[in-house]
């Protein structure tokens, strides 16, 4: 059983060496510049939530106020 394991743990790091972590390995590179690349795709997706809850919360006041004006119409009483 713990050969399974210890096989398995042994696939696992085998994998994860082979993804394409976001940030700079050279060693050379310190501080925030070593994660550039994870921190503009962090801005990207902030700016896609703002601009995506934008559209959404304008439809929506946009549907509601004709919602509200249908609801109170008068059909001829």
């Amino acid at each position: 059983m713990f050969s399974k394991i210890s096989n398995f743990l042994g696939e696992v790091k085998g994998e994860l060496h082979k993804a394409s972590w976001p940030w700079e390995s050279d060693p050379k590179i310190k501080g925030l510049k070593k994660y550039k690349e994870l921190v503009d795709s962090t801005m990207v997706v902030l700016i896609a939530m703002v601009l995506l809850a934008g559209f959404v919360q304008f439809w929506d006041f946009f549907l509601v106020q004709i919602v509200a004006f249908l609801t109170n119409f008068d059909f001829g009483r």
